[in-house]
């Protein structure tokens, strides 16, 4: 018997189910087991809020995978991703961060930037961690801090872009990522990020170590540590877009 339950509850699935005529006790314990489930499920939603939204947001469809043990910091992933998407070879604008840890240690030129697991000692173990985009679910830092909504999905790969014509230039999107993956280019004044190259990453088509993959989109940015401050400043509009959301139905948010 299910402690706290009534054993009604268990006759009235039995009988939906087409099993009122006789219960087996083996019947009884499935019965039981997919109700202790649906009641906890329910539990769950009561403790969100009776009529709490359901938010579903679609994820990236990929990302890109590095393994620091092959990567032999050639850089030729930060010349492809720029000769794609900006028409130039500049490793300043990729996408992908090999530079910043090219010097291995806290005494280089990485010094003090935050870049955090990019640092591995002064010429010490020579481990270059690649510094890729995550891809991250809903909430996205960087999409959340811009004020002009000019970070998107992309309708092809579900990986968030930045639409050049709403940029503004204002880098708080580069301030909130917390992995500092946002890019900048000075001429343009225009900031951008990792969108997969429409589906077929150039950075891993050009890598000779088979040091970066390109991979089903999974959540890893709860897998090592953020290395960059972040902004958690909104706007008045996005902070009630975010309450309205995730908020309880109902009830609202106790002020301080």
């Amino acid at each position: 018997m299910m402690r706290g339950r009534h054993p009604e509850l268990i006759k009235l699935a039995a009988s939906a189910a087409g099993m009122d005529a006789t219960l087996s006790r083996r019947g009884f314990l499935l019965l039981s087991a997919c109700a202790v489930s649906s009641l906890t499920a329910l539990g769950l939603c009561e403790a969100l809020g009776a009529g709490a939204p359901l938010v579903i947001l679609d994820n990236a469809q990929g990302m890109i995978l590095a393994d620091p043990s092959r990567c032999v910091g050639c850089q030729r992933c930060e010349l492809a991703c720029t000769e794609f998407n900006d028409g130039r070879a500049q490793p300043s604008l990729s996408r992908i961060k090999i530079d910043r840890a090219a010097s291995f240690g806290p005494e280089g030129p990485t010094a003090g930037t935050g870049v955090g697991p990019a640092m591995q000692g002064t010429w010490g173990n020579g481990l270059v961690v690649q510094g890729v985009c995550r891809q991250c679910p809903h909430p996205v830092p960087c999409a959340t801090a811009c004020p002009e909504n000019a970070i998107v999905a992309d309708p092809r790969t579900g990986a968030r872009v930045v639409d050049a014509k709403k940029c503004v230039g204002c880098r708080l999107c580069q301030r909130a990522c917390p992995w500092d993956m946002i890019s900048f280019d000075e001429e343009r004044q225009k900031a951008s990020k990792c969108f997969l190259c429409n589906g077929k990453p150039k950075c891993v088509e050009a890598c000779p170590s088979a040091a970066l993959h390109f991979v089903p989109w999974r959540d890893i940015t709860r897998e090592g540590r953020a290395g960059a401050a972040t902004l958690t400043a909104l706007s008045a509009a996005k902070t009630k877009a975010c309450v309205d959301c995730h908020a309880p139905s109902g009830k609202k948010p106790a002020r301080r």
